[in-house]
């Protein structure tokens, strides 16, 4: 890990927003958690009110990397994890929780007051582990392979909302921002999965600027250039590697959030972060909803400005080259509908609802969308027409590997897809 440097691309997107008044802000209230002294990792041990082994150990790491850009937003992200975990049957309790300076009690929350003003309070969070800090991170990565669920090859689930650095010499290896705006690389965190035992299985979802470059945490020391790991491991990010995401306010009003965890969390539960049921993302009624029909109701539902992408999709785009997709998306559109899983067929017919495109239409020749009254804003429908793009490129690439690839490769497209398809 390495402390942020003044010359890093920040992906920290609209720090200082729009101010808005006219709206009920929440009674803080500080809840009781424990902490390690000042600059000492947090013990956290994963093994606590686990009750069967082979359930997932859950991971939080969330918060700004200093109070300017602790939005409340992300405070909000956690609870709404927690709030869950409890409508899934699991115990809040049992998630290891790290958050911006812990409960140290130092006022290191922002956020904006009804009169408008710029307000920090302590964190509010229940249960709270402590800081998330580079110690404390690191220390929970080393350390689970030898506690009890990781000795028995439970599964980790790691979500980080936060904020993403951008590295501009590689793309490939962007990093997290934690406390204290020390960094956590791609290239960081999948040399600490390769120390861990093959049969521990790694999912993340992460919802910050630049996520998509995690993406390869699936690879040997998070190279693209070196072997995909043999070890499980997969995830779902906000957005591409090249771009920012947004969902980073300091705005008290969960009904105005638009952001990645809001949308894979409502898909992944049924229930928004308001507590409102959503329409079920079971799209192959088989009475589970996995990770992967999450990250499709989230392509669809999102009304922003992301491009949300996960660690197959981001492989198999690796398999062909740019001339090849564009070659793949002078088919009419129907042709992939039919190739298509059941959650990638909801992503393209939903999205070619919404742009108003027709299955016999080739995607190369359809209009590219511009916004009009009453339409959605043109950051929010260029994202639909590149989320579906990306999503057409994926079954594409899937139908031409399975009649062409050699076993190797699509044994990996296959250990990829089964993670995906993995749930809690």
């Amino acid at each position: 890990m390495v402390r942020l440097r003044q010359s890093t691309a920040l992906g920290i997107f609209a720090l200082f927003g729009a101010i808005a008044t006219g709206f009920a802000i929440a009674t803080f209230t500080q809840p009781s958690a424990s902490s390690a002294p000042e600059g000492e990792p947090v013990e956290a041990n994963p093994t606590t009110n686990h009750s069967a082994v082979g359930h997932p150990t859950f991971f939080v790491v969330a918060g700004g990397g200093a109070p300017s850009y602790n939005e409340i937003a992300l405070e909000k992200n956690v609870r709404y994890f927690q709030r869950t975990l409890d409508h899934l049957g699991w115990d809040p309790a049992i998630a290891t929780l790290f958050f911006a300076n812990g409960s140290d009690g130092q006022a290191t929350v922002r956020y904006i007051d009804p009169f408008g003003r710029e307000r920090f309070k302590v964190p509010e969070i229940a249960g709270l582990t402590g800081a998330a800090t580079a110690p404390n991170v690191q220390s929970w990565l080393d350390d689970y392979p030898q506690t009890t669920p990781g000795a028995s090859n439970c599964p980790a689930f790691m979500y980080f909302t936060g904020h993403g650095a951008r590295n501009a010499d590689n793309e490939d290896n962007n990093s997290l921002i934690l406390w204290e705006e020390d960094l956590l690389s791609v290239q960081d965190l999948a040399q600490t999965l390769d120390q861990w035992p093959v049969d521990i299985p790694f999912v993340t979802m992460m919802a910050q600027c630049y996520a998509g470059s995690f993406a390869n945490v699936i690879y040997e020391q998070g190279d693209p250039a070196q072997p995909v790991a043999l070890q499980s491991r997969c995830g779902f990010f906000a957005t591409v590697k090249s771009r920012p995401s947004v969902g980073c306010t300091p705005l008290v009003n969960e009904a105005d959030y638009r952001d990645y965890s809001s949308s894979f969390f409502a898909g992944l539960s049924g229930r928004d972060r308001l507590g409102h049921a959503v329409e079920s993302a079971d799209y192959d009624h088989n009475g589970t909803i996995s990770f992967a029909e999450a990250h499709a109701f989230a392509k669809v539902d999102g009304e922003t400005s992301d491009w949300p992408i996960s660690t197959s999709e981001a492989w198999l785009q690796r398999q062909v080259t740019t001339a090849e997709q564009r070659r793949l998306l002078t088919q009419p559109m129907q042709v992939w509908l039919d190739a298509a899983r059941p959650e990638q067929r909801y992503v393209i017919t939903a999205l070619m609802t919404k742009l108003g495109y027709s299955p016999q239409e080739a995607f190369d020749t359809a209009p590219v969308p511009k916004a009009r009254l009453m339409s959605p804003p043109q950051e929010v429908l260029t994202a639909y027409y590149m989320r579906l793009r990306m999503e057409l490129i994926n079954i594409a690439i899937t139908a031409k590997l399975q009649t062409e690839a050699d076993d190797a490769t699509l044994k990996t497209l296959n250990q990829l897809l089964d993670c995906e398809a993995g749930s809690w």
